[in-house]
């Protein structure tokens, strides 16, 4: 049977007890929860709406306002939580060894992995699905809310590429500039293997990218 809300007993938040006073950030949680889940269920970006969401968590879509003003809002917070995400994933993958080299092929493999196994995700945070302009235009969100995306996440690959410099496995001389050229090799390796998949990548293509964007002396000696 329908409720008021449009919802069946089905729907995954028809049995949704509301929150009491002070638990808004519960509710909060809840809604961002709910777009996640439809984010990796449809595997469509654009399928997060406000219409949606609500519906899925089970609230009127009212609600939604009290913590996110509009869809970029929301969009804005999945951002920062797949960042969050894989800025663990690579620091699950960058315990530091007595090879740095080692180390930083490690990290940049768990960011390759992460972009093939979250793909949804991965676009999310780059494929400008959300825009940032339009965003900050309406106030949705903060500036700093926005530059600060993906800094977590390079900073772990400049301290891999610092320790390979440290070890003289490298000669760059900039390990925060030369971190930035990294991952832009790897963010253009990730995106062309998921809208390239039958290309038949050289199983070395990785350290291929990743040997001259870090000035390995190995890389650059060949």
């Amino acid at each position: 049977m329908s409720s008021e809300h449009g919802r069946t007993a089905t729907d995954p938040g028809a049995a949704r007890q509301p929150n009491r006073r002070g638990e808004g950030g519960r509710l909060r949680g809840e809604i961002l929860a709910a777009a996640t889940e439809i984010l990796d269920a449809s595997g469509n970006e654009n399928a997060v709406t406000l219409r949606a969401v609500a519906r899925q968590a089970g609230i009127a879509a009212p609600s939604i306002y009290a913590h996110f003003p509009d869809r970029q809002a929301i969009l804005l917070a999945l951002a920062q939580e797949a960042f969050s995400d894989l800025t663990g994933y690579l620091v699950a993958a960058s315990s530091p060894t007595d090879d740095p080299v080692r180390d930083l092929r490690a990290v940049c493999d768990a960011y390759l992995d992460y972009a093939s196994r979250r793909p949804q995700r991965y676009r999310l945070m780059f494929g400008g699905v959300w825009s940032a302009a339009e965003a900050l235009s309406s106030g949705a969100v903060a500036l700093d809310d926005v530059t600060a995306l993906g800094q977590n996440t390079l900073e772990v690959l400049t301290v891999r590429l610092q320790a390979c410099i440290d070890s003289g496995a490298s000669v760059s001389t900039d390990a925060a500039t030369d971190a930035v050229a990294l991952w832009l090799g790897l963010h253009g390796l990730a995106h062309q293997r998921s809208v390239s998949t039958a290309f038949p990548w050289p199983s070395d293509i990785a350290d291929r990218v990743i040997d001259p964007l870090a000035r390995l002396r190995t890389a650059l000696a060949g």
